[in-house]
């Protein structure tokens, strides 16, 4: 199932309220089953154990959707993060897995503590600032209504004055989150949240013909 924009929309797996999104499985590493991680946790040691076991957000056509994987090792090349898990023997295997999201659930949660990771329920109604200095900085922007998974990435949907924007939930683009202080603070390409002037595109012409030969 796709939305509006043609993203494969992939529902959040049934791993209970308090689960956690820790990483996403992004190509393959070899031909014995390896496949690079990106994580969302600043503790892999804690969450990416032996038998640690992770739920699957994939999409609903994928023969993977509602399935689990276990964790047989963690390794890192090169300082990437790869991981082996019991599920996937080997590299087509992984070919038929790559993008899906790994959550863990409320019991793992439960048994360790997370420095920077957030549930989404948490994020939805923190006001959307600005990052900056002088008068651009600081600015409130709109509020969080809603954390969109995908594939791909995550997105922050921002209601604003002008309508709702979709923001990519990237350290780019989102470099910090202050739950306590209910911020989240970003640093948006131009045009994300304003339209561009179609004239500031265009460079100053010069219509002389000063140094022109006659």
């Amino acid at each position: 199932m796709a939305d509006a924009h043609g993203r494969v929309r992939a529902p959040r797996p049934a791993s209970g309220a308090g689960s956690l999104r820790v990483g996403r499985l992004t190509k393959p590493h070899g031909l014995k089953g390896g496949v690079k991680l990106e994580l969302f946790t600043d503790n892999p040691e804690l969450r990416f154990t032996p038998g640690a076991v992770f739920h699957l957000q994939v999409p609903e056509e994928s023969p993977w959707f509602g399935r689990t994987i276990t964790m047989r090792e963690l390794r890192w090349f090169n300082e990437s993060p790869v991981g082996f898990f019991q599920e996937l023997p080997d590299r087509t295997a992984v070919e038929g897995i790559v993008r899906a999201i790994l959550w863990i659930d409320e019991q793992a949660v439960a048994e360790g503590e997370e420095d920077n990771a957030w549930y989404d329920h948490q994020l939805v109604g923190l006001d959307v600032v600005r990052e900056g200095e002088g008068e651009a900085g600081n600015v409130k922007l709109g509020t969080v209504a809603e954390v969109q998974h995908f594939p791909a990435q995550d997105l922050l949907v921002v209601n604003t004055d002008g309508g709702t924007v979709l923001v990519p939930f990237v350290e780019a683009i989102v470099p910090s989150v202050d739950i306590e202080a209910g911020v989240v603070r970003v640093t948006p390409p131009a045009g994300l949240f304003e339209e561009i002037p179609e004239d500031a595109a265009e460079a100053p012409g010069d219509d002389s013909q000063q140094g022109m030969p006659a």
